[in-house]
Formats: structure tokens, sequence, C-alpha cells
């Protein structure tokens, strides 16, 4: 079963004119009478002269009930029918049904056509609703709708009780109940009825009095506005004292306002370029700080190419140095043989001061500290150094003694 099955079925019910209204919620549970009242019906409607079987109360009956049908439509309609379904009464059993309705709306919707071509229509039913006459109605069915579920529930929940009170009721109508008690409980309750009564009509007088109070009141209140409507048009038409300082005080108001307004605005102007130009500084301080960053930049790798070409000379140094020392502990290893010198002083051939002790008028005196000869100089004018000398000694066996070396004067020491 579909939904679409079962509201085309509700449909075609309703078109058919079937008398109940058929809810899709009929068929969630088995309901072997409805189906059997609707089948009944549906055959009655297709062949009116059909006699069908109208006993279901027992298994036997419903049995003979579906068959009897089942044969009815496949003789006379030729519409073959699911008895199981059928029997089942739920929501499978519409599928069978809607066979037979199906059958009878195609034939009625054909009748009305032919109807609609005889009459010589143009073609549409012109069916007219007039709707307004039903408004005034509208409320009253709304309300009549709201009262029945109303009912419908209370209803419901008096038939819950039924059980309960069905086995009470059984035991007072089986109790014998004298005439003396049953007069007394009617006169106590003839008398409670009475008191009810009474409480009722002086709850009449009293909304009786309560509303002459009330009606006084009210009288009273209409007094005090009329008086007090009088009163505010007086004061309406009096002018105040205060008035003319009020109003002079206003046109001040209003002025002092209106400055304070331009001053606000040229406030708020002066700020906007203040903070502007602070913008603007703030912009180039970073500038300066970003080309001072790169200077100092520029500076360091400067310097440090500076200490990388100082460190080379060092080394150069240091190198030439450690050579030189070299030499001097070699010419220490090995003295040279003092030579006699023309004065028979002796001295070292390492050591030479060349110089005069007279004044600067003798011919051979230097004429300048440049005119000095350098120590290990040879005659043609190349250097010899005190390792070469040193070199040449350890190699003749015998102390070597260059020609420059030997004293000018007696003077030299």
């Amino acid at each position: 079963m579909s939904f679409r099955e079962l509201r085309s079925f509700t449909e075609m019910m309703r078109a058919l004119g079937y008398p109940r209204l058929i809810s899709m919620e009929n068929f969630r549970n088995p309901n072997f009478l409805l189906v059997a009242e609707i089948l009944q019906w549906l055959v009655k409607r297709y062949d009116p002269n059909i006699e069908v079987p109208s006993e279901i109360d027992t298994e036997q009956d419903r049995v003979i009930f579906i068959k009897s049908i089942a044969q009815i439509m496949v003789t006379k309609a030729n519409i073959k029918l699911n008895t199981k379904k059928l029997y089942m009464a739920d929501g499978y059993a519409v599928k069978e049904l809607l066979k037979i309705s199906t059958l009878l709306y195609e034939a009625m919707r054909t009748k009305a056509g032919n109807d609609l071509d005889s009459s010589g229509d143009e073609g549409s039913l012109n069916v007219n609703f007039d709707l307004s006459t039903k408004l005034a109605d509208l409320k009253l069915t709304r309300q009549l709708a709201s009262d029945i579920t109303i009912k419908g529930a209370s209803l419901y929940d008096l038939l819950a009780k039924e059980i309960d009170l069905r086995d009470k009721r059984s035991l007072v109508l089986a109790k014998q109940h004298e005439i003396t008690e049953i007069e007394k409980e009617l006169r106590n309750c003839i008398k409670a009825v009475e008191e009810e009564i009474q409480k009722t009509h002086q709850m009449i007088e009293n909304v009786a009095s309560d509303e002459a109070n009330l009606e006084a009141k009210i009288e009273k209140k209409k007094i005090e506005l009329e008086r007090n409507q009088k009163r505010f048009q007086t004061l309406k038409s009096v002018r105040p004292a205060f008035m003319d300082e009020y109003e002079k005080l206003e046109k001040e108001l209003e002025a002092v306002y209106n400055q304070y307004l331009v001053k606000f605005r040229c406030l708020a102007f002066l700020e906007q370029q203040l903070e502007e130009l602070e913008k603007a500084e703030q912009e180039q301080m970073e500038e300066r700080e970003q080309q001072i960053k790169k200077m100092v930049e520029k500076l360091r790798e400067e310097e440090l190419l500076r200490s990388d070409a100082t460190s080379n000379l060092d080394d150069i140094t240091i190198a030439e140095g450690d050579n030189i020392d070299i030499n001097e502990n070699m010419n220490k290893e090995k003295p040279k043989r003092p030579q006699p010198g023309a004065s028979g002083l002796r001295r070292d051939v390492g050591r030479r001061v060349f110089g005069s002790m007279t004044g600067a008028d003798k011919d051979d005196s230097l004429e300048s500290d440049s005119d000095l000869d350098l120590e290990g100089e040879d005659d043609d004018g190349s250097d010899v150094s005190d390792g070469e000398l040193d070199l040449m000694t350890l190699g003749d066996r015998k102390p070597v003694i260059p020609q420059h070396s030997l004293p000018d004067s007696d003077n030299d020491f």
C-alpha cells in the first residue's frame, strides 16, 4: 500500500458519493467492518439487483461474504480480487477495493462527458459556488468544531471510567433501599439546592449594590475630570511671569550651542590634521631609522673587510718575524771569529757601526742618515742577510769577512 493509492481511493469514494467519510487513518489497523461495508456498497452501486450476504459476525460468515463478493465481481465485471488481502482488511485491501472503485469512477466520468456533449455545453462544468452566503456561518462552524472536539475528549475519558462505574452501578442497583432513607436523602438534596438558590439571590443583590456604588464612583470621577479640564484651560490661557526670561535664556542657549558646534567642528578638524602630521612624522622617522640601519650594516661590512685585510698583513709580518728570529738564533748558535781591526780591537762581524766622532767638515763623513750603508750590503749593491753570511761561513768552515765590513777608520767601534 502506498500513500498515493490510499489518497486516490478516498477521493474516488468521495466522488462516487459514498455516504461515509473515509480517512487515510482508517486502514492503519485491520478494520473488517469498514471493508465489508465498502464492498457491499460498491457491489450495490455496480448492480443494485445483486444479493450479497450481510452476516459477518462469525469467522465462517466473513469467509462466505468475501468469497461471494469475489465470485460476483469475476462473473459480472471480470475483476479478479485477492480474497486473502480483502480478508486482512488493512492497507493491502485498498489495492483490491481500488480495482472496483476505479471501474465505477471511470464509468461515471464517461457518463458525465457524454451528458455534457449531448446537452451542447462548451465542454466545462459551470458550477457556481456562492461563498458569500456561507461566510456568516464560518465563525459558528469553527466554534461547533471546537465544541465537538472538547465533547469527544470528555466522552473518551468518561468511557474509560465506565469499567469501574459499571461495577459500582450494578452494586447500587442490586442493593435494596428503604423508602425512608430515600426520602431523607431527597430532603437533604432539596435543602442543599435551596441554600444554593439563596446564595445566588444574595449574590444578585450584592451585584446590584455594587453596580450602584460603581455608578456613583463613575459620576464622581467625571466631575473631577471636568474640574481638572477647566483648570487646565485656565492655566493654558495665563502666561507665567518667568516666560520672558525663559525665552531670553533659550535664545542665548541656542547661540551658545551654535558656537559650541563651530568650535567642536574646528577642534575635530585640527585633531585630524594633528593625527595626520604625527603619522607623517612617524613614517619619516621610520624611513630614517631604516636608512641608518642600512648605513650601519654597510660600515660593519667595510670594517669586516678591513679587519680581514689587516689580519692577513699581520700574518705575513708574523711569518717574516718568525724567519728573522730563526736566523738570529742560528747566528747565536755559531759565533763568528773576531777579526783584529787596525786599532788592535776585536769586534764581531755581525756588529758594525758607521760614523765619526769628528765634525761634519771631514770628507769621509756621511752627508746624511740616508747615506749609511746597510749591514750586509755588497760592493755591487746587493744585500746579503745575516742568514746568508752564516750559511757561507758554515760551508767554508772558516770565518768569512766581507770587504765592506772592514773598518774605515780608527773611530769605528
